[in-house]
């Protein structure tokens, strides 16, 4: 196979490519660097960033687009490719699914060292891998991690409404106004249920979610760690466990006992599932901010997970943390807290429903309550919607 075939397929991607909406990250990367990574769950629309990225500021002839699943790496190496498209004047190149590709980080870094001038970016969807091979490009290399549609980015894909990003300081002291938005509730269920990944502008959503999950949990981590498919049917299981679970606080021994494994494999399997963008887990403040602490509570990855998984048994105190805990990590470094649900800096912050009271934190200094089927928030009562607004 030759790289014509290669161009043809990038030409046809670009010809289908709309401008018309676009990510949050988008204007954050630095695309002059000579290597980047971007990283994000299986999704999420890297593929699309990037090539808007290319169709909005580069001459397509010196652009190349590939997939790392191609058949042409069958007989050809990321190192052939590279020469051959730097001798015919070739610039910027852009490799998706680059953990299918054996020895990945190996070539980019020898890419990186033989063509000064060329610009490589490469897109993975399975960070477990990634991370690994990251440490070989650490000195080379810029990371940037995508995540899913924020609540913000939800309503002008969805609805045409457009919002600003407001920070943490704006939503906590009430200085969210959106006159175009007058009833957010209904359209805010909407999104908990079917708006985190872009494609649920396509028919088949549940459907499609569910083969990223099978694809993530049967191939992307047993490939990566070495498992056989008995165990990727468990992870299944052990995702089930926390959909339908009230904030999940994680037993190890009991946990092994239900799945049938061994309790030392319990917390890599937690692990792995997190770093491929399904769960998230919240630490206490021991580990510093890094994420090295005691693991107190497990959610899973945004709420579209959750009503798919768990369905009419989703459990709506869940649902609350887990929106709270997906939106406000992008910005803020969120741990446990003693005394309620999650901390951020010094502030201390309690999810609930409209009759929710402040018992819980009324001894606790800067705290805030955060409440669900609230439009406008008053004193240190937040709306749960307003957190959606943050990237």
């Amino acid at each position: 196979m030759k790289m014509e075939g290669l161009f043809a397929h990038f030409n046809k991607l670009l010809r289908e490519t709309k401008l018309d909406f676009r990510r949050y990250i988008y204007t954050k990367i630095d695309w002059n660097s000579r290597l980047i990574g971007l990283l994000g769950a299986r999704g999420v629309g890297k593929t699309t960033l990037v090539l808007q990225h290319i169709k909005e500021n580069l001459n397509p002839n010196e652009a190349l687009y590939v997939t790392a699943e191609d058949f042409y790496f069958a007989e050809h190496k990321l190192l052939d490719l590279a020469d051959e498209f730097s001798k015919m004047g070739g610039k910027y190149l852009f490799i998706d699914e680059i953990h299918k590709y054996k020895d990945w980080s190996k070539e980019l870094k020898l890419i990186y060292d033989y063509h000064t001038e060329l610009n490589v970016v490469f897109i993975g969807s399975s960070i477990l891998d990634i991370n690994k091979g990251v440490s070989d490009l650490s000195r080379r290399a810029i990371m940037y991690q995508m995540y899913g549609l924020s609540f913000r980015e939800y309503l002008e894909l969805f609805h045409q409404i457009s919002v600003p990003v407001f920070s943490l300081e704006e939503i906590i002291s009430h200085q969210i106004d959106i006159p175009e938005l007058k009833h957010p509730l209904p359209l805010f269920q909407s999104y908990l249920k079917k708006g985190y990944y872009p494609f649920a502008m396509e028919t088949g959503y549940d459907f499609r979610l569910t083969q990223i999950l099978n694809q993530t949990l049967e191939t992307d981590i047993p490939q990566y760690a070495g498992m056989n498919v008995a165990t990727g049917r468990k992870l299944k299981q052990l995702l089930m466990i926390v959909a339908k679970s009230t904030p999940f606080k994680p037993n190890f021994s009991k946990i092994a006992q239900i799945l049938e494994a061994s309790r030392n494999n319990i917390a890599d399997y937690f692990l792995f599932i997190e770093e491929a963008g399904l769960i998230m887990q919240l630490r206490d403040e021991t580990g510093g901010i890094r994420g090295l602490g005691k693991v107190e509570k497990v959610y899973l990855e945004n709420t579209n997970l959750i009503y798919n998984l768990a369905q009419e048994n989703a459990n709506i105190g869940n649902i609350r943390e887990t929106f709270f805990l997906n939106q406000t990590r992008v910005f803020s470094d969120v741990i446990s807290s003693k005394t309620s649900d999650f901390r951020i800096n010094d502030m201390t912050f309690e999810i609930g429903g409209k009759n929710k009271t402040q018992k819980q934190i009324q001894n606790t200094p800067n705290s805030f309550l955060v409440k669900d089927d609230i439009e406008h928030g008053f004193l240190n009562v937040l709306p749960l919607w307003h957190f959606g607004l943050g990237y």
